[in-house]
């Protein structure tokens, strides 16, 4: 299958010093849906952030065929579509539509094709009829439905999610599961909610200390409780 993300012998560290990525390696295939779990400090949100350019680390990383470089982070950034835990660090326009339209607005594509990405993208949350509502009177779950439109209008190749389930209550957290799984795009989730990795994801990176400590299918990982609470992780 082709390869969207290849990332080989990643390290990073931080300016005091202290190392937060040693000698990362791994590979997502189109179509692959993978959780990135481990204790808080493991190196995940690091390493996301890698993906999109905006830190920097040695090694190498491809994003399809392309290698991230700094003449390619435009490129790159937009086929790599980071959403954040917090939507409201992704949502500063009056309205859902500028918001969904920000980045294909930017892209420079003309009009008819912006609002042809925003219909697509809000369709593909199931948000289609917030339009025109104003984004900061939403509550959590629809905000962060909006933030993955956002960066669905862009067309990227891969979805990187930081914490999706956190701050939701039983309704709006089972609602982001049923699209989370309907989305046809290769995902990178990182998560500690555990039961999500187990009903949604077929495959686990495991990361503590800044190191992959395994990168097997979910339910092998799973049944070992004891590599489970070796890496601060519990079993669902």
């Amino acid at each position: 299958m082709t390869n969207i993300v290849s990332v080989r012998d990643l390290h990073f560290s931080y300016p005091d010093g202290r190392p937060a990525l040693c000698g990362v390696s791994f590979t997502l295939c189109e179509g692959d849906k993978v959780a990135l779990v481990g204790p808080n400090g493991a190196g995940k949100s690091t390493l996301m952030l890698q993906l999109n350019g905006i830190l920097s680390g040695r090694g190498d990383i491809e994003i399809g065929n392309l290698r991230l470089t700094r003449d390619n982070l435009p490129v790159i950034r937009s086929k790599v579509g980071l959403v954040f835990q917090n939507p409201d660090d992704q949502l500063f326009s009056p309205t859902v539509f500028e918001d969904v339209a920000f980045g294909p607005l930017h892209m420079g594509l003309p009009e008819d094709e912006v609002f042809r990405r925003v219909d697509g993208a809000l369709e593909s949350v199931r948000m289609s009829s917030y339009r025109d509502r104003l984004s900061h009177h939403l509550s959590v779950g629809e905000k962060k439905r909006i933030a993955i439109a956002t960066v669905l209008s862009m067309h990227p190749s891969i979805l990187i999610l930081d914490e999706p389930s956190a701050g939701l209550d039983p309704r709006a957290r089972r609602t982001l599961i049923n699209l989370l799984r309907d989305l046809p795009i290769t995902m990178l989730v990182s998560t500690h909610d555990m039961r999500l990795v187990e009903e949604l994801f077929p495959r686990m990176i495991v990361m503590d200390e800044g190191l992959i400590v395994a990168d097997s299918g979910t339910k092998k990982i799973l049944k070992d409780e004891t590599f489970l609470n070796a890496h601060g992780l519990e079993k669902p």
